[in-house]
């Protein structure tokens, strides 16, 4: 395969008025999902006293969605108007984020979680179809490094201001908040122009919809770049959800610190991300994306196996900012393939096949992470998380050499 053509950069990208509303919906939606999240945990936690179980519950429910039916959802995606398609997902998930007002029991709250997954499963599939109709292939990469911006700017700034929104005024607040968001975020993509031809359903019912949903797995698993990108970033998912449940505890026994430098370190991976992805196109300037994956699994399992060695509070926060710094250098390449490599009418089901092995890959890390540390300890816990990237690494450069 051929060095990728040369890059577009952020200022060039966000001169597409699409991208740009795009961006400044979804910074501005997932600012509110984060509140939201925030002020369910504490209400959990504090109102409704909750059991551990309880509070992870919250996260499992709208995992599960995403895991299960989002291959299904991305089949539905190539076949309809993704505009309306992403604006009716807004404007639901705007009603059910309302509807925790009156919500007071955990159930109602994991019912409530399960259906907004139910509606992101449409969502993030038409949302990759939107950027690759509406960015030129040059630009995918710094187009999908802003989206993930957007995405960590919320994840900084949100903890603080969710606690500072429900001590002024209220749970209910945030949810409010949130649903207002939902709205802004329609209101945005109402504006965004979609030149993408829209395949008109296939007769057969049940049994078209298993063909597109089997042909789009069977594109994924027979390119040799998408098919190691989708390996990598499940198994680079996995070793993270090993790894990051466990960085409080880590830093309770073996730093002998407490929740701020906890706080300080989850903050650190956010702005490891940022960093990366705002650096992203100028150091992977007319390389190949998935050896760009490459080196960023390569860096993680650095800074993992750099922060299990060194037990100390400054050499812990470098290894998270590298952490993030890795991460920024597997998500957006990942995506941008996706998008180049995937013929147009595939490119929602094979987008949300893709999601699907990252949350199932995430669920799975999340059950067994702590039963693992436990019988191995957290030490060697992180490093078999860094030996697991790295092998995933060297085995990938190999596969992919030999193609």
């Amino acid at each position: 395969m051929a060095p990728s053509a040369e890059q577009l950069s952020f200022k060039e990208v966000f001169r597409i008025a699409g991208l740009r509303r795009l961006w400044f919906g979804q910074l501005i939606s997932v600012f509110g999902d984060f509140l939201a999240l925030f002020a369910v945990i504490g209400y959990v936690s504090f109102k409704l006293h909750g059991t551990p179980e309880q509070v992870t519950g919250i996260s499992i429910a709208y995992l599960i969605p995403l895991a299960l039916f989002g291959p299904l959802a991305g089949v539905f995606v190539d076949r309809w108007h993704v505009k309306a398609t992403m604006i009716a997902s807004d404007l639901t998930r705007g009603i059910l984020a309302l509807s925790l007002v009156f919500m007071h029991n955990i159930w109602g709250i994991y019912a409530t979680f399960f259906g907004i997954s139910m509606l992101s499963s449409f969502f993030s599939p038409a949302q990759s179809v939107t950027v690759r109709a509406i960015v030129p292939k040059e630009g995918l990469m710094s187009a999908n490094a802003l989206l993930m911006q957007a995405f960590q700017i919320t994840r900084i700034l949100s903890p603080s201001a969710a606690s500072a929104i429900v001590a002024a005024l209220g749970t209910s607040a945030c949810y409010y908040l949130d649903a207002t968001s939902f709205l802004f975020s329609a209101f945005m993509l109402s504006g965004i122009v979609i030149n993408r031809a829209v395949a008109a359903p296939a007769a057969g019912g049940v049994r078209s919809v298993l063909d597109q949903l089997f042909s789009g797995m069977k594109f994924i698993f027979t390119h040799a770049a998408i098919s190691f990108v989708v390996v990598a970033m499940g198994a680079g998912m996995f070793a993270m959800s090993c790894f990051g449940p466990l960085i409080a505890i880590y830093v309770r026994d073996l730093l002998k610190q407490g929740n701020g430098l906890y706080g300080v370190l989850s903050s650190l991976i956010g702005v490891g991300m940022m960093g990366g992805s705002f650096l992203l196109p100028r150091l992977t300037k007319g390389r190949r994306k998935e050896m760009v994956v490459l080196a960023g699994l390569l860096m993680i399992a650095l800074a993992i196996v750099i922060t299990a060695l060194v037990q100390v509070a400054a050499v812990t926060a470098l290894g998270m900012f590298g952490v993030g710094f890795g991460v920024a250098f597997i998500i957006a390449p990942a995506q941008a393939l996706f998008q180049q490599e995937t013929p147009v009418a595939m490119v929602g089901r094979v987008s949300s096949s893709f999601m699907s092995v990252l949350t199932c890959s995430q669920v799975f890390g999340l059950m067994i992470s702590g039963t693992i540390a436990q019988a191995i300890g957290i030490r060697n816990l992180f490093f078999a998380s860094a030996a697991l990237l790295a092998g995933v690494a060297v085995f990938g450069y190999f596969r992919l050499q030999s193609r």
